[in-house]
């Protein structure tokens, strides 16, 4: 065979296989990159959706501490229970069954005695009052393991 030919099926190659390369690169990066939009996008999301469900659910669990008829606090559920089938949707299973806790939580509150201002102070300071703490740790560790699929 000729040595030109040879030089040429070289060159030839190495610039295939180098284009192959760059190619590659260039597609995994942007996937990545898409990847990662979609995460931060995908956390944001649910970041205004929790925060929005524990201000909609504290509002509704002071309410039914104070108030034994659910007419007043009737819109408040009916906001909580769709935040709560969005979350179903979009988020994990502990914090879906978190958020589950909390609503039957406060519908059964409503069929206890109202709580007085002091019972209420009373129930501050040992931390009882605090429905919201599990439900917390558990978007928490949801958006922990978001970022480390993330890195």
């Amino acid at each position: 065979m000729d040595a030109s030919i040879i030089s040429a099926l070289a060159a030839l190659s190495g610039a295939t296989i180098g284009g192959l390369t760059s190619g590659v690169a260039n597609w995994l990066n942007h996937r990545s990159q898409v990847r990662a939009q979609w995460l931060l996008h995908e956390k944001n999301r649910r970041q205004i959706l929790y925060r929005d469900f524990i201000e909609e659910a504290a509002r509704c669990h002071i309410d039914a501490l104070q108030h034994h008829e659910v007419s007043n606090g009737a819109p408040g559920l009916v906001a909580l229970y769709a935040k709560l089938n969005r979350m179903r949707v979009l988020s994990s299973k502990p914090v879906v069954r978190s958020a589950e806790h909390i609503a039957k939580t406060i519908m059964d509150t409503y069929l206890e005695p109202d709580k007085s201002f002091g019972e209420l102070r009373d129930m501050a300071k040992c931390g009882s009052i605090d429905l919201l703490r599990e439900f917390s740790e558990a978007c928490r560790e949801e958006f922990d393991e978001m970022r480390d699929r993330q890195l």
